[in-house]
Order: C-alpha cells, then structure tokens, then sequence
C-alpha cells in the first residue's frame, strides 16, 4: 500500500466572539500548498479583533483505502480539506493537530464532539493536482452486483410431528 504524505502550513485567526460564554474562537481560514520556515503560531496580522497566525506544518496524509472519499471531495466540485485543531496548554492556547482530505474521515471526527475545531477549508490547487493523481492511480470502481435470494421452501415452515408420538410422550 503506498502511501501519500503531502507537507502542508495553515492559516488560523483567533475572533472576538459575541458570546456571553466564550471571550474568543478558533476559525481555521487557509492550507498553503507547502511547508512553513515561520515558528509555529507566529502572527501574521493583528485587525479589528481579529488575529491570524500561521499555526504551523502538517502532512496531509492520503491512503489507498482511502479513495472513495477523496474522489467524492474531488467530484464535490468544491474540493476542500479539513483542519483539526486541538486546545493546549501552551500558548496560544490550541495546536494544529492535522489535515485531512477524506470528508468522511471529517464527518466521523465531527461526529464525535468534544472540544476539538474541525473546520473545511478550500483545497489549493497543487494539493487537488496531487489529490487527483493519486484517486487515479489507487481508485478502482466496484461493479454493484444485486444479490438474489434463494427461493422459500414452503415445507420449511411446515408442522412437523414431535418425536415420541403426538403429544411428546413416549
């Protein structure tokens, strides 16, 4: 099975939130198609409230098995990838934890709740290039065979005596 790793940085802001239970939240905003020389959680820009960091590398990592699920990204005809961070004890307070390119993967992570940010992001170009090469060279459509079920045997149901006699004695 081979396996492929494709080095990726994101993009983070930190927003005021308008929420009486949290002063601020997490919003994944952009995946650059390469690797990062920037520290991870050095800040890009601070405005209105809003502060976007780099939050550092990650490996979008795509698996044969995994081809369904990119396809379907792919034929969405909005490719997107998925950025998982994760709180911390370290400052800024979260961590980028990983990417992922499998929205069923995505939906799965979501699924399950806790405190985690699971957000989509738009998929550049040379990821999707690299994406689509690799659904070409690992998919393989799977013909939809329809079972047919064996014919019922009427006598199956049928009353049968009990053993011993009529009425189990013996």
């Amino acid at each position: 099975m081979e396996e492929l790793r494709i080095p990726v940085s994101v993009i983070v802001e930190r927003r005021q939130a308008a929420s009486a239970w949290v002063d601020h939240v997490w919003v994944p905003v952009a995946v650059l198609p390469a690797p990062t020389v920037a520290r991870p959680w050095t800040v890009l820009h601070r405005h209105n409230g809003v502060v976007a960091y780099i939050a550092g590398q990650a490996e979008v990592a795509l698996h044969p098995a995994d081809a369904l699920g990119y396809k379907a990204n792919l034929d969405s005809g909005r490719p997107m990838l998925w950025v998982m961070l994760r709180p911390s004890l370290d400052e800024p307070g979260m961590e980028l934890h990983r990417v992922l390119a499998d929205p069923t993967e995505a939906e799965a992570l979501i699924s399950v709740g806790g405190s985690d940010v699971i957000e989509p992001v738009p998929m550049p170009g040379p990821v999707r290039e690299a994406l689509e090469a690799f659904v070409a060279a690992h998919h393989r459509d799977r013909r939809f065979v329809k079972r047919k079920r064996d014919r019922a045997d009427p006598e199956a149901l049928a009353a049968r005596p009990r053993a011993g006699g009529a009425h189990g004695r013996g």
